[in-house]
């Protein structure tokens, strides 16, 4: 698993914390979590049970990052941002950018990039 995957993870089980203490009086220990599986499964099994609608949708994410084949999807709420931030989707070309082999209109893009921003 990469850092990034495990980071993401972590930061969805933090998110759990409060709102695993409020509803249900547990409190969640992060770094078991990530080591302990059965603990996991437990946590993640009580929050999907949650009244809580935001608790319910950390608990899937985190459920389909761990116990799936880990694949880059975002929850419901930010499903359209982790859409367009996979690198693995095939993207429009831009009408803007330069045909492939037009190396003097690149630099020139790049060189307006820097340079446009500055103050």
């Amino acid at each position: 698993m990469s850092v990034f995957a495990d980071s993401d993870i972590i930061n969805y089980a933090v998110r759990m914390v409060v709102p695993m203490r409020r509803e249900f009086g547990r409190k969640l220990d992060v770094q078991q979590f990530m080591r302990d599986a059965d603990y996991a499964r437990q946590v993640l099994d009580e929050a999907l049970t949650s009244q809580d609608a935001r608790l319910r949708e950390y608990a899937t994410y985190v459920s389909q990052r761990l116990m799936s084949a880990r694949i880059a999807v975002g929850p419901a709420s930010h499903g359209a941002a982790a859409a367009t931030s996979n690198p693995a989707a095939p993207q429009a070309p831009d009408s803007s950018d330069p045909p492939a082999g037009d190396d003097k209109a690149l630099r020139d893009r790049v060189l307006r990039k820097y340079t446009g921003g500055l103050r």
